[in-house]
């Protein structure tokens, strides 16, 4: 079968190599779609704590083509997604049921060889089906939709409250998605009218665009968030960038005993007033990964998946990977989610999609 190796600093190989051989516990999974993120940029760039070689992708779908014994009811030529962690079970966060920051954490196709090859072996219990009438191009997009998911879930949102969005790109649109599910009032804020167009689709009540060269929110917002919070402030900020600015703004902005969900990840340095903290009483909540909810993930895609194909902008056939991660790195042209297609989709190896770009607020 093909594969594509990241060997090199920007360097992708392909290399024929034999099919995995079927082993007791795991399943054979004919890959589909795989779409690509920030986190594939980085390790295609060669900055990422794993380091080269690794065979990447982690968000990813397919159809089952052989399965060991299993007691999860799934069959031969089924369609799933993947769920890329893998945790040890035995260190303090897993026995508290946190396996999502587990202490020895991996991840397929990022810590470990993952899905840009034609047949992968993947354990059973990390297959999840795909809902009927949900396209793989669009369940590979299940794993981000578990993040945003997540972060939303540890804000403890409330029907009826407001929520502010920092951030939307992908993880933030989907998550102002879920809020909205759940009867939380979102505002979205952005740094591009492109990105703020389809938050509005996503189900912000507002949009606010940011100007990194002025004071956030302006006058006009201010008085816009005020309206909806009571003068009070949000009640959640979920902060979706990674921009430490933006995690300053969420914390000024959040209510008094409000809640903000830190997801956007940065090895930057944000500058928190100490006493903003304790004064207002602040939960500072950090998010990562997810508590395995790609099946929840792949739910909230069934419902929304008009919302949900306006996020992917481009299409790469599984031969034009350098081109893909190229277009990541340049930001040329718009980019939001670019889905590969491997030589099992159907699907076309490039189309032309209406723009979007990813977060920065």
């Amino acid at each position: 079968m093909l594969i594509a190796r990241t060997v090199a600093k920007e360097t992708i190989r392909y290399e024929d190599v034999p099919e995995p051989v079927l082993a007791p516990g795991h399943a054979l999974v004919r890959v589909h779609n795989v779409t690509l993120c920030g986190t594939d940029l980085h390790i295609w760039e060669d900055d990422y704590p794993a380091g080269l070689p690794v065979i990447q992708g982690h968000e990813f779908a397919g159809i089952v083509e052989a399965i060991g014994t299993n007691g999860a009811g799934i069959r031969t030529g089924d369609r799933v997604a993947v769920s890329p962690m893998v945790y040890c079970g035995q260190c303090r966060p897993c026995r508290l049921g946190r396996f999502n920051v587990c202490e020895n954490i991996g991840c397929i196709g990022c810590y470990s060889d993952g899905a840009l090859v034609e047949l992968v072996s993947v354990p059973v219990e990390k297959l999840c089906p795909v809902p009927d009438g949900v396209d793989l191009d669009l369940a590979a997009m299940a794993e981000p939709a578990s993040i945003a998911m997540q972060a939303v879930n540890r804000g403890r949102p409330s029907a009826g409250e407001t929520a502010l969005v920092l951030g939307s790109g992908p993880i933030g649109l989907l998550a102002a998605l879920y809020l909205t599910d759940l009867g939380v009032r979102v505002v979205c804020a952005d740094t591009e009218p492109d990105r703020l167009e389809l938050a509005a689709k996503f189900g912000a009540v507002d949009t606010f665009q940011v100007d990194p060269r002025t004071e956030f929110p302006g006058a006009d917002q201010s008085a816009r968030l005020d309206a909806l919070t009571d003068l009070a402030g949000p009640e959640l900020v979920i902060e979706a960038t990674g921009v430490p600015s933006s995690l300053e703004n969420a914390v000024r902005l959040v209510a008094s005993a409000g809640r903000v969900v830190q997801v956007g990840i940065s090895a930057r340095t944000a500058s928190v007033p100490m006493n903003a903290i304790p004064f207002k009483e602040i939960d500072l909540l950090g998010s990562r990964n997810s508590l395995n909810l790609i099946p929840a993930g792949l739910e909230l895609l069934a419902r929304h998946q008009d919302q949900a194909r306006a996020l992917m902008t481009h299409r790469f056939a599984f031969d034009n990977l350098q081109q893909a991660f190229e277009l990541m790195r340049s930001r040329t042209e718009p980019v939001g989610k670019i889905v590969v297609d491997m030589p099992a989709s159907s699907a076309a190896c490039e189309t032309d999609t209406p723009a979007f770009t990813g977060a920065k607020a």
